[in-house]
């Protein structure tokens, strides 16, 4: 087989695998991964069409796979379970609970499918790395996945905050809107009622936790503009 073959038959078999993990894949996007023009795109799309599987053109948009279609388990290499394995011992410096929790069983059922060889070398790893930190940390938070959910599912949650100048926890209506990370703690941006504008609550200051019926409208929100508007307002630190 030709080089320009072996090359499109791994650029086809990648893009299976971005199939798989996003809901809707555009031309650009995969034009742009791999370095070809979108007319190339569509002929691969064509070719993976032509072997069986369904793919749905939705028109404006991309592509994605027929709902209820699975794709045989993929094989991992031998750097990408490593990367896991890394991944691991970085996820659990977290001070959220439920994200060791949920990382910790994803990645159960992710090893499941590795190869014999790869297990035993990712097990091997597994022992022979590790990532200090400062002693004593624990658990603050068990709200991450809570937050997530609520971002995601756009419902509007009712929760008692604590800041550090208060002397007991004050009620808010928020819009979950985004999470980032920062001197380890995880940090939520979410438009506040009371204040009418976006604000940032420290997940580990939430003491109480109450999803409402209610599903608000998504108000577009973006961390460059967000971040760009803060420096705007208290400099640049």
């Amino acid at each position: 087989m030709q080089d320009k073959e072996v090359s499109r038959l791994s650029r086809i078999t990648a893009i299976l695998t971005m199939l798989r993990s996003k809901r809707i894949l555009t031309a650009t996007e995969i034009a742009e991964k791999f370095d070809v023009s979108v007319r190339t795109v569509y002929r691969d799309i064509r070719a993976i069409e032509e072997s069986g599987v369904p793919i749905v053109t939705i028109e404006g948009k991309g592509y994605s796979l027929m709902e209820g279609y699975t794709i045989p388990p993929l094989m991992f290499t031998e750097e990408e379970a490593n990367a896991l394995i890394t991944a691991e011992q970085l996820v659990s410096l977290s001070k959220d609970e439920s994200l060791n929790k949920h990382f910790m069983e994803a990645l159960t059922k992710i090893k499941g499918i590795f190869r014999y060889g790869i297990k035993e070398k990712s097990e091997l790893l597994s022992e022979r790395i590790m990532v200090m930190d400062g002693w004593g940390r624990g658990h603050t938070s068990n709200m991450l996945a809570k937050v997530q959910s609520a971002i995601t599912g756009m419902r509007l949650v009712e929760i008692d905050y604590q800041k550090p100048t208060d002397d007991s926890p004050g009620k808010r209506m928020v819009e979950p809107q985004a999470l980032y990370y920062m001197n380890e703690n995880w940090i939520m941006i979410a438009w506040c009622h009371l204040r009418n504008d976006f604000r940032a609550f420290r997940i580990d200051r939430i003491h109480n936790w109450v999803p409402q019926n209610t599903i608000f409208e998504d108000r577009g929100f973006d961390f460059k503009k967000y971040f760009a508007f803060e420096i705007e307002l208290f400099g640049d630190p």
